[in-house]
This record gives C-alpha cells, structure tokens and sequence, in this order.
C-alpha cells in the first residue's frame, strides 16, 4: 500500500505496515500493539490533509474507517441535540446527516472533505463557521498511559486550524460529540460571499438545504469538492492558512490588502490576512506550474496545489516552496502549510 492510493493528492510512498481498523476495539488494539512495539505510527482518516514524501514510510498506518452517527438530547449544553460520530465517518456524511436531521451547525462546513475524527485536529472551518462552535467533547485515546478519555472541547486549545492535537498532543481520536440546534434554518449567514450566493444579507437565516446547497456549490466552483473528473480536486484543499500578523505590521501592507482584526476591542488585536490575496500579489497565477513539473496552483483557486496526473510529492513541495519564497520576498509574510507534512518540510 501507498500514501499515493490513500491520499487526496494521491501521491507519497510506499508504506512498510498497513491496517484498516472497521470497529472502535480495532482501532484501539491496533494502535496499542504499535506504541507497545514503539513502531512509528499514523491513524489516518480520509487522507485529505497530508502530504507525504516519496520514499517508503518505515511505520505503521492504520486507516480508520469506523462508522456510525447517533444523537442524544441528553448531556449537551444548552437543551442542544448531542451528535456522537465515529471518527471514520466521513465529515461530509456528517454535515449532510445534520442537515437532513434538521439540526443546525455545520451546515457551511459542508464539503469539506477528510473524516470525523480529524475535523478537530485542524479545527476545521469554512463560510463562517468553525468546528469549535459546535465541538463538546471528543473520545481519545491517550498515548501518554493507554486510556481512553473524554476531552471537552475546551481542553483541546482550538485555534484557527489548530489544536493541541496538532501540536504535540499524541493520541488517536475515536469519536466526535457535537451540540447541535434542531431547527430547519442555517445559522446567521456570516460570509459575505455565501451571503452572496444565497442573495440574502448577512444575518439572515435560510433553509438547511439551501445553505448547504450553496456551499457545496460554491466550493465546486473553487476546485474544493472532491469530484471526480476535476484535476483541481486532486489537492489537499487550501495548502496555506490564512497568515495572522500583528496589527502594526498589518499596517505596512498595501491598503487592498484583505485583512480581518480577530478582536477589536484588544488594544493591539492580531489581524487576519488573505493568503490567496498574497499569492496572487505575489504573481503567481491560478494554473501556474514551475517548468517540466506535474504540479500546479489550481486553476480555480491560488490557495490549492494540485496533482495534475503524474507530480510527485517533491514536485509539490518544490512548487509550494517557490511560492512562499515569492510571498515572503514581495510582503514579508512566511505561510504556513495547512496539510501535515510527512518527511518533507518547507
């Protein structure tokens, strides 16, 4: 088995162990076999977010397709309806489940491609919305002394895209609990260009279908829905986070330059860049490609790097080094890697 038949970008190498855990008692022999043989291991979901090297993993991968969906109107907070999802179920399985269930939330993390149980480590979040608005508690097995524990989503130090899961925290996340609203209408819609799209103002309200009609619809339109017969889906979605400077800096830049304060009342509040705007300002096009390579920018969205058949893992990272070179140069910003990066770097 390779990453490049488990990925979404579908390149990497070949790996030296492989297992696909089905059942929750799997996953959790599996994983505990490895750290008793202190194997180099990695539970992976739906292979949405990594890029890994070309050459062959010395490890243990253990793909995790656990499944099931179940809700309670007990133990959420709020009178809210407690959504528990098995980590392999895929997230947007979950939001359509949501949906049809009429139960508001993530309706605008619709699409978002990549299982249940890594929405939390990046603290998923598109269209306004963010995983940690609707994140109670997550089921983790705990590398530290081999228990099973239930974290609330206050202990998981939840960011923009990150998480003490993605910083150091080492476990495996066996399922998801999520306090939803039973209702037939979307949230407040909160992004401009849903609002947009839905023709409403922002703040206003729309049907479940409808909102997440028109998400699936607008990350279609951006490469951003894994459809086959699109070369632009084959990515790992957006490869750079959105930058966050400091308000003085923020300054500095160009005044066309989007830019959102994260807390206005802070008397010096980080400020929210746009990485495609950089990207773009930068002068890098959608679709372009360093010469004789495989890889290239998206020809729907500058933030997707994409496989256009044949690129390599290397290809990739080469492409996306070129480009935070010409970013950093033109406007001091340095972006960062949104996928996890494995036997590669920057």
């Amino acid at each position: 088995m390779r990453f490049a038949d488990l990925t979404t970008l579908k390149v990497g190498g070949e790996i030296a162990t492989f297992h696909e855990a089905t059942t929750t008692p799997e996953v959790i022999e599996l994983v505990k076999d490895s750290w008793r043989e202190h194997d180099e291991m990695i539970a992976l979901g739906g292979g949405s977010n990594l890029l890994a090297s070309d050459d062959e993993y010395p490890g243990t991968v253990i793909k995790i397709s656990t499944r099931g969906i179940t809700q309670s109107d007990a133990g959420s907070s709020d009178g809210k309806v407690l959504l528990t999802v098995q980590a392999g179920e895929l997230w947007d399985d979950v939001a359509r489940f949501a949906c049809e269930s009429g139960l508001s939330g993530i309706e605008a993390l619709s699409g978002i491609p990549g299982s249940a149980g890594a929405a939390p480590v990046q603290n998923i979040g598109a269209y306004g919305q963010e995983l940690c608005e609707t994140l109670e508690s997550i089921e983790f097995l705990d590398e530290r002394d081999g228990e099973i524990k239930t974290l609330s989503a206050s202990e998981l130090d939840l960011g923009y895209r990150t998480s003490s899961l993605k910083q150091g925290r080492r476990g495996v996340v066996l399922s998801i609990s999520l306090a939803l609203k039973k209702t037939e209408l979307s949230e407040p819609i909160s992004y401009s260009q849903l609002a947009a799209k839905l023709e409403v103002e922002l703040g206003l309200r729309v049907g479940l279908a409808e909102a997440r009609q028109a998400v699936l619809e607008l990350r279609a339109s951006k490469g951003m829905l894994l459809q086959a017969g699109d070369p632009d889906s084959v990515s790992a979605g957006s490869f750079f986070t959105n930058p966050i400077v400091s308000e003085n800096f923020a300054r500095n830049l160009p005044k066309d330059c989007p830019h959102w304060i994260l807390d206005p009342e802070a008397p010096e509040s980080a400020v929210k860049l746009s990485a495609a705007w950089l990207i773009e300002h930068s002068g890098i096009q959608r679709g372009f490609s360093l010469p004789g390579s495989s890889a290239a920018v998206s020809s729907k969205h500058t933030l997707a790097l994409t496989n256009r058949g044949s690129a390599t893992a290397e290809e990739i990272m080469q492409l996306a080094r070129f480009i935070h070179l010409r970013v950093l140069s033109q406007f001091g910003v340095a972006l960062q890697p949104e996928p996890v990066l494995l036997g590669l770097s920057l």
